[in-house]
Parts: C-alpha cells; sequence; structure tokens
C-alpha cells in the first residue's frame, strides 16, 4: 500500500462517518421504567426528554478531544484487524492512529477545527484558529530519532495523512457541533508558512475551508515543505535540549 492507496482507503471510511456523540449521559432520569424505543432516534428523544443529557463541552480543546476519539474508534472500527493492522496513539504523542499495512507504516492524526463565523453568525469560509500540522521542534525536526510519545522516528513512516474535522459550533445543541465535516489529506499539502501559535512552535495549515478541501496549500511539494519548515528557527526549551541531547547520545 502507498500513500495515494492508503488515503483513498481512508476517504471511503470516512465517507459513511456520521457525528457520533450526542451529550454526556447522566444517570437517573424522570421517566418510567423500562424505557422501551423504538429507532436510535426515538431513543434518543426519550433520553432527552427523561433528563438524561447534558451538554458537550463547547470549549475548543475539550470538544476536539471527544471528537478525535470518536473519529479514531470509528476508523479502527471501520478499517478493522483483518485488513490492516491499527494501534492507536497516546494522549498527547505522535500519531493518534498508526496503520500498518504489510510492514508499511501510516501515521494517521485528527485535527479538529471550528468554521469562523462573522458577528451575524455566518460561516467566513476560514477556520477560527490555524490547525496546528506538527510541533516544529522534536520529532518533525529531528525525523532519525524517536521522540517520546511516538511509536517510531517520523522518517521511518510510509506516510502521513491527516484527517481534519471541520464543524460549526452551534450552543444551542447538546451535541454542541453542526454541519460535521470530515477530510482525509496529507499535512504538507495544506500547509502554510505561518506558525498556529505565537508562543508555541507550531507549524500551521492554511485557514482558508476550501483550500483545505482541496488540498491547496502554500507548498508545491513535500520537498519545498519540509526544506522551509526545517530550516525555521525553532525555540528549543530546556526539558526538549535535554531529551534531544539524550537520544543523539543514544545513536552516536
Amino acid at each position: 500500500m502507498d500513500i495515494t492507496t492508503a488515503i483513498e482507503r481512508l476517504r471511503e471510511v470516512c465517507a459513511g462517518y456520521a457525528f457520533q456523540p450526542l451529550a454526556i449521559y447522566k444517570a437517573g432520569g424522570n421517566h418510567k421504567w423500562p424505557l422501551i424505543a423504538a429507532s436510535e432516534d426515538d431513543l434518543s428523544a426519550q433520553l432527552a426528554a427523561g433528563d438524561h443529557f447534558l451538554p458537550l463541552p463547547k470549549e475548543p480543546a475539550a470538544l476536539a478531544n471527544i471528537i478525535e476519539v470518536a473519529v479514531v474508534d470509528y476508523v479502527m472500527e471501520q478499517l478493522g484487524q483483518s485488513e490492516v493492522e491499527l494501534v492507536r496513539g497516546t494522549e498527547r504523542g505522535y500519531p493518534d492512529l498508526e496503520m500498518n499495512a504489510n510492514g508499511r507504516f501510516f501515521a494517521i492524526d485528527v485535527k479538529v477545527a471550528r468554521r469562523k463565523v462573522n458577528k451575524r453568525g455566518f460561516p467566513t469560509g476560514k477556520t477560527d484558529s490555524r490547525i496546528t500540522l506538527y510541533t516544529g521542534n522534536t520529532f518533525f525536526m529531528y525525523p532519525t530519532l524517536k521522540w517520546a510519545g511516538t511509536f517510531r522516528p517520523f522518517a521511518d513512516y510510509a506516510g502521513h495523512i491527516d484527517l481534519i474535522c471541520l464543524y460549526t459550533l452551534n450552543e444551542g445543541s447538546a451535541a454542541r457541533v453542526t454541519d460535521f465535516e470530515l477530510l482525509v489529506v496529507e499535512p504538507w499539502a495544506i500547509a502554510s508558512k505561518s506558525r498556529s501559535s505565537t508562543t508555541r512552535e507550531y507549524l500551521g495549515a492554511v485557514d482558508d475551508i476550501q483550500r483545505l478541501r482541496d488540498s491547496q496549500g502554500e507548498f508545491k511539494s513535500p520537498e519545498e515543505f519540509y526544506s522551509y519548515w526545517r530550516k525555521h528557527p525553532w525555540k528549543i526549551g530546556k526539558a526538549v535540549q535535554q531529551q534531544l541531547q539524550k537520544l543523539l547520545a543514544a545513536v552516536a
């Protein structure tokens, strides 16, 4: 399996995804038992009417964590272990999901972005903030080293794939999410020449949603992307410097 085939297969899988987290379930309820439902929609309606639902958090990072878990669960269920070998990543590691296709490894990372809206509440066609593609000063900058929180060195992957989750915040809904959209793209193809944070060592994607859909970033090739960002003067804090020195000593 090459990167093109991997992306095509993931797009087939993700095309069938519908946003699943509806609310936080609360025990108790103000209805009679047993609760009998004729369908999934009927069950949801009865649980909501029975005071079992609490809204999902609307804070972006908290909601993103829920979305990431749901999407990774779905991909793992749909692909299954018979087709490829899948391993879930650690909470703060890279990637969120590793796919092994006959000895070729692919890094799959889930990114969540809220659509930016204007003062009247209409989408502007941009993300609320730039999607972070990578932390620039660790495994991305030193791709032959195995950093903590990773399965293997960055350069050992046959390809890197992002699952981009776009949504519009709906504060009136317990699910908080409307117009959910799931894209499957290569990170370099949506990358910008801007950082996604002014205080952290993060490199960012383009913020135009149509360009995300079309994989039209600011680079013409992976080589141009890696050359540009690996020349960037990333800051390296004391903790990262100590870890880097240990890794370099181990391979010396």
